[in-house]
């Protein structure tokens, strides 16, 4: 008897350029916006490369004029306000388009930067659950981003996330579909430069945005396709990209799995490890990406255990069944013994790349009631099964 499947739908993407120099095509897409442009970027890893060299050999020659702003850590609301009263003060650029060259924090900024500039205001009108929240009404500046690294997918989706660090730190994000990149512009061959700490963090966040969004609540038959092609990737490529970095099959797949974990999230939403990692990196000195390869074996044992106790038939059980068996190599394992080496198959990458523990950055039980308070985000409400803040206190606390 045949299953019909239930009704869903697909947010709005960007047009995809992927491969080995597409960031060449970026002239020609540019120009379909106008000849000045705003680019934002990192600290310099970029600019100082041989492909920003001939990127901007090739923009001149095309009789573009830019402007580079620089964000050299996670974005705050307060960078972005600046940056856009900044740019908006200067008498001889109104900008076409906003380019963003760079791991998930320039492009997070430059998709909060397009979308402001029009209209001016404050971010802080529009941040989830800071502020008034006021719709956002646009227009943005068209925003093509050029990821750098293999992470974060922000190129694929319309949320910016925002941080401020400290004792009220918070890490929320401005999102509407206005925000969504025109073009997502994939190089692999951008990721040479990658170090193996980076290459590893930002590995594990692809490969946990694409667990959450398998399991998720919202998830679909299409972002399920997706998300195990992704993981089926990070399988193949990510500690050979961890260990030589000028692999180039291992980079074009991470590379491929960081864009299909964007496109699957903005669909589908995200899970605990998520609901958790935004306070944690709030609260304490957590790069995203590490907080996510501490938290994410655990984070999965956890689920699998309260559904084997309390919900054997959530469908979620069986979706990690299958991610057990896509790694395990064998369509015959048992679905307890695929589960189990799921979680141990996560466990071994969290110790192969040298990821620390949440103690390492200063995290102690006393922080534990704190975190717990302010991770009830909107990951967490796609987590494939309710957690009590016992629950998530003891994710926490295993992690230290």
């Amino acid at each position: 008897m045949q299953t019909t499947l239930a009704p869903f739908s697909i947010a709005r993407l960007p047009r995809i350029e992927f491969g080995a120099g597409a960031i060449r095509k970026l002239p020609v897409i540019a120009a379909q916006y106008g000849k000045r442009l705003l680019i934002i970027t990192g600290a310099g890893s970029f600019t100082d490369s041989v492909a920003a060299e001939a990127l901007f050999h090739d923009l001149q020659a095309a009789g573009f004029s830019w402007e580079i702003r620089r964000v050299t850590q996670e974005p705050s609301p307060q960078w972005v306000d600046a940056t856009v009263a900044a740019c908006n003060a200067l008498s001889d650029m109104d900008f076409d388009a906003v380019i963003g060259i760079g791991g998930g924090s320039p492009l997070d900024a430059a998709k909060a930067v397009a979308g402001l500039l029009k209209p001016g205001n404050s971010v802080l009108d529009h941040l989830e659950g800071v502020g008034p929240e006021l719709p956002y009404q646009g227009a943005a500046t068209p925003f093509i981003a050029v990821p750098t690294t293999a992470g974060t997918g922000s190129e694929a989706t319309k949320n910016a996330v925002l941080s401020v660090q400290g004792e009220h730190g918070f890490k929320k994000s401005f999102r509407d579909e206005r925000l969504v990149a025109e073009y997502a512009i994939i190089d692999p061959d951008l990721l040479a430069t990658c170090p193996p700490a980076q290459i590893a963090a930002n590995g594990m966040d692809a490969f946990t945005q694409l667990l959450e969004a398998y399991v998720s609540t919202r998830a679909n038959p299409l972002t399920d396709a997706l998300a195990l092609s992704g993981m089926e990737a990070v399988r193949d490529s990510l500690l050979n990209f961890y260990h030589d970095p000028s692999d180039s099959a291992a980079r074009g797949k991470m590379a491929y799995a960081a864009l299909l974990s964007g496109i699957c999230l903005a669909q589908t939403g995200l899970g605990s490890v998520h609901g958790v990692v935004a306070p944690l990196g709030a609260f304490h000195p957590i790069a995203h990406g590490v907080g996510c390869g501490m938290l994410v074996a655990e984070a999965t044992r956890l689920n699998i255990d309260l559904m084997e106790a309390n919900e054997p038939d959530n469908p979620a059980l069986a979706k990690y069944t299958t991610v057990g068996k896509l790694f395990r190599g064998r369509s015959h394992v048992d679905p307890v013994g695929a589960r189990v080496f799921l979680v141990h198959t996560l466990t071994t990458w969290a110790h192969q790349l040298q990821l620390p523990g949440l103690a390492d950055f200063g995290v102690t039980e006393a922080d534990i009631p704190k975190i717990v308070a302010h991770s009830r985000g909107s990951s967490m409400k796609t987590n494939p099964i309710v957690l009590t803040d016992t629950d998530i206190a003891h994710l926490i606390r295993v992690c230290l």
